[in-house]
């Protein structure tokens, strides 16, 4: 054993001197008191430290001060001067020192001071006392210690036997508290642990074979948490949640508990996060503000540690942008306070916000220059031309200037325009139409232009038409067909294209349909007279005519007509069904109550169909009850003739119920007597 292989703590420098091995002297015997710190015998200053040592311990009294004398000796009692006391003298020292003896030999040795040995010199009962102290603190340090103060003694030592089994103790100690790492997760940390035991130890066999086991296990354990986070990627959840119950049954509790709540965990979470994204991405498809900045606050809510992070990251700027959408929508429809309102809401974190502020920047000269007067326009100019030739709008603001410049000549003439027209006339109409037509086609302005002279040019037209349709509506008003006529005469002068011809047009269908009513009427009149006496057919002959004229009465008399005809079949229905019936059969009962029951409830033979399907319905019961004193089964089918709503069909029902109950009567229970055994 070298220097080196001695514990730290236990080493010369750190303890007692060379000489000074479990806490005795090398010189001294085992059994002797400890005099290291007594002056060699026979210097007289040791005698003199001796006494004086004693003499400390115990006080001398005065009496014995007297016997002192100025040399030093002592002066001898009387006692001793005699050869009687030198006789008790010589008796008690003898006995004194085998008591001395006999209690140093049976006094046991006291125990060594490990940390302070010299252990080159030390012996191996010394060294295997001491491993054993350090292992039993059972640390890795402590452990190994151990191992090293007793593997350097020679294989034919008689302690060897001994030795060798504390050894593959100590070296399976190592292995557990390596395991113990192993458990808590640490798998390199194991490892290293496993390595320290010395390679020439019997037990270092199982260290190859323990760490093949926890890389084995540590292997399925990372496969397994693999094939989870395969599955979550997937979002097949529920397979996730079964691969990752596998690791309970990994033998390690670290990926048993730790990392298997860890991506439990984990699954549930990236489950929470697709519900939130399913629910963002709803409520974006609804294009609604409110509901696409609740979307951004949910794909924002997705943790860094979600499997969805990166796809919810990839989502905020898209709803920012869907945003952007509405808000240029908005600027189509020349809405500009909305359209900047909401691009004003839109998040940072959409990462828009550059396009945003152009945005902003734009819509809002947009916005002045949709006032439609000159200082609007002035002022939209000023603001465009404020837009940095670094944003990406530059190019898009100077187009629109150049368009706010020309709209601003095309401004002066609409103005102009207007103000002539404000005045009424055909002849100020026309001087604005004309002051309107300056404006060029390819300018900014012409379209306003084209609807302002098409306004003014009906205000001429209905200056100009505007008398045709007032007398022609005093002509109608006395009502004659004549007057009609001459009404529709007059209206039809207003030529097509022109801006009343549609209400002259809807004026004269007016007319014509009610000249088509006076001359039609007497004609439908007759016709409901015929059907008033009971000629249906003649009233259908008369009126038809009219349905297929396409003339203002055609839909009435074509009512009329179908009205009369159901009456007709409700009457051959109701004589057929009475012609039926008198056959008295429950088949011929059943066909008369079906006939009956198509005639219409408008019908007034409805009433007297009533009345008649009851009769035929009570017919068919009796019928069945006969039946049912010679063959129950025959009477059965006859009662389920009778039709559901009619006034006898309930007491059939009941008819049926008895009969079937006579046909499968419920079995008698038959008494049972007790048994009586034969010990009774």
């Amino acid at each position: 054993m070298t220097e080196r292989d001695i514990p730290e703590s236990w080493h010369p420098s750190r303890g007692r001197k060379p000489d000074e091995i479990g806490g005795f002297s090398r010189t001294q015997k085992f059994g002797e008191p400890d005099v290291s710190g007594v002056p060699a015998t026979g210097s007289s200053n040791s005698v003199q430290q001796l006494t004086d040592n004693k003499t400390a311990a115990y006080p001398i009294n005065s009496e014995s001060e007297k016997n002192v004398g100025v040399s030093g000796q002592s002066k001898l009692p009387g006692w001793m001067k005699g050869w009687m006391g030198w006789a008790l003298l010589l008796t008690l020292i003898p006995g004194g020192v085998a008591f001395m003896a006999t209690a140093m030999l049976l006094k046991l040795p006291s125990a060594p001071n490990c940390p302070s040995i010299f252990w080159p010199l030390a012996s191996a009962s010394v060294r295997l006392h001491c491993a054993q102290l350090a292992a039993t603190k059972q640390t890795v340090e402590d452990l190994l210690q151990a191992i090293a103060l007793v593997r350097q003694l020679p294989p034919d030592h008689p302690l060897r036997g001994e030795i060798d089994r504390f050894v593959e103790q100590w070296s399976r100690d190592i292995l557990k508290l390596a395991d113990q790492s192993f458990q808590a997760g640490n798998l390199e940390e194991a490892i290293a642990t496993a390595r320290k035991i010395p390679q020439d130890v019997s037990a270092y066999k199982l260290v190859d074979e323990q760490i093949a086991k926890w890389e084995a296990i540590w292997t399925k354990a990372e496969g397994i948490y693999q094939e989870a986070e395969a599955e979550l990627r997937e979002r097949r959840w529920q397979s996730a949640f079964m691969v990752a119950a596998k690791l309970v049954r990994v033998d390690n509790k670290y990926w048993a508990t730790t990392k298997y709540d860890q991506l439990n965990g984990i699954i549930t979470l990236a489950k929470e996060d697709v519900d939130k994204l399913g629910t963002a991405e709803r409520l974006a498809k609804s294009r609604v503000v409110d509901n696409l900045l609740e979307a951004i606050k949910l794909a924002q809510s997705i943790g860094q540690n979600s499997y969805l992070y990166q796809k919810a990251q990839e989502l905020i700027p898209a709803y920012g942008r869907k945003m952007l959408d509405l808000a240029q929508a908005k600027m189509k429809q020349r809405d500009a306070d909305t359209a900047i309102d909401i691009a004003r809401q839109i998040p940072q974190i959409t990462g828009i916000q550059a396009e945003v502020e152009d945005f902003i920047a734009l819509a809002d000269a947009q916005r002045s220059a949709w006032i439609g007067n000159i200082a609007g326009l002035e002022s939209a100019i000023t603001l465009a031309q404020d837009i940095d030739p670094s944003r990406p709008v530059y190019d898009k603001a100077q187009q629109l200037i150049t368009q706010w410049q020309l709209e601003i000549e095309d401004v002066a003439r609409l103005e102009k325009a207007r103000t002539l027209a404000s005045r009424g006339t055909i002849d100020d109409l026309t001087a604005a139409i004309a002051e309107a037509q300056m404006v060029p086609g390819s300018n900014p302005r012409s379209s306003e232009a084209r609807q302002s002279i098409n306004r003014w040019q009906a205000q001429i037209e209905t200056i100009e038409d505007q008398p045709y349709l007032e007398r022609a509506e005093q002509i109608a008003y006395l009502g004659d067909i004549n007057s009609l006529q001459a009404a529709i005469a007059e209206a039809s002068q207003i030529r097509p294209g022109r801006s009343l011809y549609p209400e002259a047009r809807r004026r004269i269908r007016n007319w014509v349909g009610r000249i088509e009513r006076i001359q039609d009427q007497p004609i439908l009149a007759q016709a409901r007279d015929l059907a008033q006496i009971g000629e249906l057919t003649a009233a259908i002959n008369t009126a038809r005519p009219l349905a297929s004229s396409g003339r203002s009465l055609a839909g009435e008399a074509q009512a009329a007509i179908d009205e009369w005809q159901g009456q007709i079949r409700a009457r051959e229905n109701w004589q057929q069904a009475k012609e039926i019936a008198q056959a008295g059969t429950p088949g011929a009962l059943l066909q008369a109550i079906r006939l009956a029951d198509q005639i219409s409830n408008r019908s007034l033979l409805r009433m007297d169909a009533n009345i008649a399907i009851d009769q035929w319905s009570q017919q068919i019961l009796d019928i069945a009850r006969s039946q049912g004193s010679s063959d129950i089964p025959r009477a059965i089918e006859t009662a389920r003739l009778v039709p559901r709503g009619s006034s006898t069909y309930n007491a059939a029902q009941d008819q049926i119920k008895l009969w079937q109950q006579l046909l499968n009567p419920e079995p008698i229970q038959q008494f049972q007597p007790s048994t009586i055994s034969d010990e009774q």
